[in-house]
């Protein structure tokens, strides 16, 4: 991807655009996808950097909801089951089958968990992840050596999926300049273009240099997560939002916690929720919570009773406490729920989608899950085409390998190890254009921390082909370094600069700036803040 490039082709396109996305997340990045596949003439913009938001601050889970089961939302569930089996397919380098344990403390529980996960199991069809079962105590223990002991009845086995959020949406964006569309990064929208009261297109602010182009579209979707009110006012400033938002904390600790391959799944916790502490990328994450928020935000940071509700809660389930001295890392998401009258409690909200059409003609597709992506790009596309009078033409990603992925569909540690190194494996088949680089340039072949997997290699790659612009992009979503080990990602901050500086033909002062903004982020990552802070100036909404 080339950024310059595609904001030249962005402003200077003779004819309107068929579809114009505004936002780079799952959501938006799946619709650029989807209306490109279709032959549509697509162009995206996004205010900050892909996935900048909620879609790179998840629990990492390509799953259908086990607590939705519980709610009645069979279809939904059905519906996420699918397509994690259609993400599994065509991003295999970046999505694989996660085991699960319940561990049952009370006798009647074990057969309701039971048959409960045999629905899960049988709603997914054939695209199943495995078959769920019923464990005696010592199995149970053998899974989850660090699970408290006292009372254990047992425990039930059952199979969801795990990615990495941030590398699937860089993929999708890959995907999408793959097959010609205008993305482009670090882009606002400043205000909406009307003809005769029907939406024409959108004016776009270049972060970088401030330079403004109006962009003509057909029509235009506002795909901006937990920023769509915000898109939905510049087209009527009086609308009604439609939008409740909440946070999802997450805590990162050492693989010590939870060794093994398996994940804990705590089935309920005293709001309602579930959560889970989940082997990721060397470390364990837990989460999450369900907490009302007044406001959106880019950077929200965690609340003191958030932090503390995932360690008690953890404490509960685990011999070894778990204290904030232990949290490496902990990272906040804010989700997009669909408004339920004047409901406060948003742990009750649903998890489907909606999408609302304008008087304008403004498409808006908001709610939903990742996993459920490709879906609600499928639904949104399809009435973008019937608003903006498109002709029709069918979806096609059900089946499309994504940027990537071997045509053989082959997850990369079942391809012979001379093929990718493991290291490279989630950059799938760019594995071998990284190895070839840091052959030419050996320098590079070393990380950029001792606490990190991070190579050098892979800094010069985000800049050269990935369309990162900031170390932030570097260390929070081309890498997960920031997410994994906060501490060690503030220090290696000033190698990466480096690196970036000489790649993007950047000065002191350039450094210098980003070292600060930098330094302010990864700060809110670290669990010994106390109080929220408020957002960094620069971390705004589009105006």
């Amino acid at each position: 991807m080339n950024r310059d490039r595609n904001l030249r082709r962005l402003a200077e396109a003779a004819a309107p655009w068929d579809v114009l996305v505004i936002g780079g997340g799952a959501t938006g990045l799946g619709v650029a996808v989807d209306a490109a596949t279709r032959g549509y003439r697509t162009a995206l913009v996004e205010q900050s950097d892909f996935a900048k938001g909620t879609s790179s601050r998840s629990t990492k889970l390509a799953h259908g909801g086990v607590r939705y089961l519980r709610s009645g939302e069979i279809g939904l569930v059905r519906g996420a089951l699918r397509e994690r089996g259609l993400l599994e397919r065509n991003a295999p380098h970046l999505v694989r089958r996660q085991p699960f344990v319940i561990p049952i403390y009370r006798r009647l529980d074990l057969p309701l968990y039971g048959l409960g996960l045999k629905a899960y199991e049988w709603l997914s069809g054939r695209l199943s992840f495995g078959a769920s079962q019923i464990l005696s105590v010592a199995e149970t223990r053998r899974l989850l050596p660090t699970v408290k002991p006292e009372g254990l009845r047992g425990g039930v086995l059952y199979f969801d999926g795990q990615f990495d959020d941030a590398r699937l949406a860089l993929t999708l964006a890959r995907t999408a300049d793959a097959h010609d569309t205008a993305i482009v990064n670090y882009a606002c929208v400043d205000g909406l273009l009307k003809e005769n009261g029907r939406l024409r297109g959108a004016v776009i602010v270049d972060a970088e240099t401030g330079a403004r182009h109006p962009v003509a579209a057909r029509v235009v979707v506002n795909a901006t997560g937990i920023f769509t009110d915000e898109i939905r006012r510049l087209d009527e400033p009086t609308v009604e939002p439609m939008l409740a938002v909440s946070s999802g904390v997450h805590l990162t600790l050492d693989r010590s916690f939870l060794p093994g391959d398996h994940a804990l799944m705590i089935p309920r916790t005293s709001d309602g929720r579930v959560l889970f502490a989940v082997p990721w990328q060397g470390h364990v994450i837990l989460g999450t919570t369900d907490e009302p928020r007044a406001a959106a935000e880019l950077e929200p940071r965690p609340l003191e009773h958030e932090i503390e509700f995932l360690l008690e809660h953890a404490a509960e389930y685990l011999t070894r406490p778990v204290t904030r001295a232990d949290v490496q890392s902990v990272f906040t998401g804010l989700r997009p729920l669909v408004r339920a009258g004047n409901s406060a409690a948003t742990a009750s909200l649903s998890r489907d989608h909606v999408i609302a059409v304008s008087p304008s003609g403004l498409v808006s597709i908001t709610g939903g899950k990742w996993t459920s992506y490709r879906k609600m790009a499928e639904d949104a596309v399809a009435r973008a085409a019937e608003v903006g009078g498109l002709p029709r033409r069918p979806c096609a990603t059900e089946n499309l390998r994504l940027h990537g992925a071997s045509s053989a569909g082959l997850r990369p540690t079942d391809r012979p190890p001379a093929t990718e190194a493991i290291h490279f494996a989630h950059y799938g088949t760019d594995a071998r254009a990284l190895e070839r680089l840091a052959a030419i340039e050996p320098s590079l072949d070393t990380p950029v921390h001792p606490r990190l997997a991070l190579r050098a290699v892979e800094v010069v790659w985000a800049a050269r082909t990935e369309m990162a612009r900031t170390i932030d992009d570097v260390l929070s979503r081309r890498s997960r370094a920031l997410q994994l080990d906060a501490r060690a990602a503030l220090e290696a901050a000033p190698a990466v600069a480096a690196l970036f500086a000489r790649e993007l033909g950047r000065d002191r002062r350039w450094i210098d700036d980003q070292l600060a903004v930098f330094d302010e982020i990864a700060h809110g990552y670290l669990a010994h803040a106390k109080e929220p802070a408020a957002p960094h100036p620069r971390a705004v909404a589009n105006r």
